[in-house]
């Protein structure tokens, strides 16, 4: 039976939270921006950076994944870029949602909002059911929309990280910019500051229920090389690692899964571990 160790479970969320730490540090590198406000357009802005991580906000060095996309739809009248498709379906492929457990900027935001001492809404049938909410956000606002309308949809009418990273930032730092601002970017102000203020009482409630980048990682999540992975023949279904789990996961490593690790910990019969581990583990099992 396995040792369960309240300073092994400490120590895999410390070393996830210093990842997301410097992922949200590197994804937004250009310093000299929050102070002139202008937004960084060098070589590296030609690149995607794995996580939600806003290309307006005048830190980046990076374009956001959703946004290079719907830029992209929106262009396929003429000429589609499948650059954005290609890094996407890699990204995927390798990590899955490791992404959003670990290298999204707004993610580890959400984790530190949620920390505010209040009441919690635990995850239940509904939650359970308004997951499923974040593919017809990507369905609706990040490819049917931009391919009608021409333009952003996600980005203009919901994205929260381009509110609070890029819109406000910028009109904060841009007295130009002041006015013309309007009905748009009020609503927008009002939109992100709903998300917030649900991420107080909902763990990473727009991961969960809204981000369609996070819908489209997992997608991936079936064949996705990194991750948790369970080991069915040592797994005796006890449901410890459900139980312990903020996301609305069936079971760990399924699409909901952002591949956090608290679950490792509780497992009494070791069947939990990151996917190079089972693997090796699998390997001794085949040679002994």
């Amino acid at each position: 039976m396995k040792n369960i160790s309240k300073k092994n479970a400490n120590d895999i969320s410390i070393k996830r939270k210093f990842i997301q730490l410097i992922t949200a540090i590197l994804c937004n590198a250009h310093l000299t921006g929050f102070y002139t406000g202008k937004i960084y357009q060098g070589n590296l802005k030609a690149a995607c950076v794995p996580g939600l991580n806003c290309y307006s906000c005048p830190g980046a060095i990076g374009s956001c994944p959703l946004g290079s996309l719907q830029s992209a739809l929106v262009s396929s009248k003429y000429r589609f870029n499948y650059y954005i498709l290609g890094v996407l379906i890699l990204m995927g492929a390798i990590l899955g949602r490791v992404i959003c457990g670990f290298l999204c900027p707004f993610g580890l935001l959400q984790e530190l909002i949620y920390k505010l001492p209040t009441k919690k809404l635990k995850k239940n049938k509904i939650t359970r059911i308004l997951s499923y909410f974040k593919y017809i956000v990507l369905i609706v606002f990040v490819i049917i929309l931009p391919l009608i309308s021409l333009s952003p949809a996600f980005c203009k009418y919901i994205c929260p990280q381009g509110t609070l990273e890029g819109g406000i930032l910028l009109v904060k730092l841009n007295d130009n910019l002041k006015s013309l601002t309007g009905g748009l970017y009020n609503y927008k102000v009002a939109v992100m500051t709903l998300i917030i203020v649900a991420c107080i009482f909902i763990y990473r409630m727009f991961c969960r229920f809204v981000c369609p980048l996070g819908a489209i990682y997992a997608l991936f999540s079936p064949i996705a090389i990194l991750g948790i992975k369970v080991d069915k023949n040592a797994c005796d279904h006890c449901n410890a690692c459900v139980k312990i789990c903020k996301m609305d996961i069936k079971h760990p490593g399924d699409s909901e899964c952002i591949h956090c690790g608290e679950c490792i910990n509780v497992c009494h019969v070791n069947a939990i571990e990151y996917a190079k581990f089972v693997n090796k583990n699998k390997k001794l099992k085949q040679e002994n």
